[in-house]
C-alpha cells in the first residue's frame, strides 16, 4: 500500500468550478461568436472538459475529497459533463483496474481465436473518437432498457466476441448497480438537454464541442495502455507530453504511476513517475493496428517533463 497522501480537496473543488464555468462559456462562444472565435472555443472545450473528466476520475478513486459525500456529489456533477452516471463510471473504471491487460483487455493484441473484423472495428473506433459516442450510447441503453435486453446484446456478440471486447465483464456488472445509478444517467441526459436549450438549440456548436472532447478523450484512453506489459499493475505508460498539457489533464498521462498507486491523488503522481514513451510515439504506433505480441513496437523512454 502507498502511504497516505494529502488530498487537495479545496484545489479540486476550485478547479471543478472553474472548468465547469469555462465549459459553459466555451459552449456559448461556439454557438454565438464569429468563427474566428468559435473554432478556438471548440478546441478549448475539448481540453477543459477533459479536466472535468480527470476530476471525475479522482472521484471514482475516492481521492477528490476526504469526505465521501463531497466526493460522491462532485463525481455526479463531473459525470453530467461527459455525460454518464457516476456509479456506472466508478463500476466500470474499478473493473478496468482489476482486468487491465488481462485477455479481456488486450485490444491491441491479435490472438488466433479473435474475430478479426471486430478486433479492428473496436480498435479504430477508439482512436477515431467513436469510442466516446459509443460509451454515451451504452450508458443510455443501460438506463432505459431492462436487464434481459442487455443480456441478449451480450449474447449477440457470441462467446468470443463478448470476451475479446470485454462486453462480458462490463455489461455483466451493470446488473449489480442500484436503481440510483439509472437516476444519475437520466440526470446527465437532462443536463445535456438543458445545455442545448440554453444554447438556443445550437446543436451544431454542441456537437462540435463534444466531437473535440470525444476525440481527445478517446485518443488517450488506450494510448496509455497500448503495447504495455500484460500485467494489471504495470500494464500502462507514463506518457511524455508537454508540461502544460499534462497540467490540463491533471497528470492523467502518468498512467503507470496511477495504476501502481491508484490511491494517490493526481497532484502527487509525479513523484512516482518513472520514464516512459512520448504520447505521440505510442499514438502513431496504434494507428498501425493490433499486433501479435512478438511484433509489439518498442519505445524510447523519456523522463516526464
Amino acid at each position: 500500500m502507498t502511504p497516505p497522501h494529502p488530498i487537495p480537496a479545496q484545489r479540486n473543488l476550485l478547479i471543478l468550478a472553474a472548468a465547469s464555468l469555462l465549459n459553459f462559456a466555451l459552449l456559448a462562444l461556439a454557438a454565438y461568436a464569429p468563427w474566428p472565435v468559435a473554432v478556438p472555443a471548440v478546441l478549448l472545450f475539448g481540453l477543459s472538459n477533459n479536466t472535468v473528466f480527470a476530476l471525475l476520475h479522482e472521484c471514482v478513486h475516492g481521492v477528490f475529497s476526504p469526505h465521501p459525500a463531497v466526493n460522491r456529489w462532485a463525481g455526479r456533477w463531473a459525470a453530467l459533463w461527459f455525460p454518464t452516471g457516476f456509479s456506472v463510471q466508478r463500476a466500470f473504471h474499478l473493473l478496468h483496474h482489476r482486468h487491465n491487460r488481462s485477455p479481456a483487455e488486450q485490444f491491441d493484441t491479435q490472438h488466433p481465436e479473435d474475430i478479426r473484423w471486430l478486433k479492428y472495428a473496436q480498435w479504430y473506433a477508439i482512436f477515431s473518437g467513436l469510442y466516446w459516442p459509443v460509451s454515451v450510447f451504452g450508458v443510455l441503453l443501460y438506463a432505459f432498457t431492462p436487464p434481459f435486453l442487455r443480456r441478449l446484446l451480450n449474447r449477440a456478440f457470441g462467446r468470443q466476441g463478448s470476451a475479446q471486447t470485454s462486453a462480458e465483464h462490463y455489461i455483466g456488472i451493470l446488473d449489480s448497480l442500484p436503481f440510483s445509478a439509472r437516476l444519475e444517467v437520466w440526470a446527465a441526459l437532462l443536463f445535456q438537454l438543458l445545455l442545448l436549450w440554453g444554447l438556443g438549440g445550437a446543436w451544431g456548436a454542441w456537437l462540435a464541442c463534444y466531437a473535440a472532447f470525444g476525440f481527445l478523450w478517446s485518443s488517450l484512453q488506450y494510448t496509455d495502455h497500448a503495447f504495455s506489459p500484460f500485467d494489471s499493475r504495470n500494464g500502462a505508460w507514463n506518457l511524455r507530453v508537454p508540461a502544460w498539457l499534462r497540467a490540463v489533464f491533471l497528470n492523467y498521462h502518468l498512467h503507470l504511476a496511477h495504476h501502481q498507486h491508484p490511491d494517490v491523488p493526481w497532484i502527487h503522481l509525479p513523484r512516482y513517475a518513472t520514464p516512459g514513451p512520448r504520447f505521440i510515439d505510442v499514438w502513431l504506433a496504434c494507428w498501425r493496428g493490433p499486433q501479435t505480441p512478438e511484433r509489439f513496437p518498442t519505445f524510447k523512454q523519456y523522463p516526464p517533463l
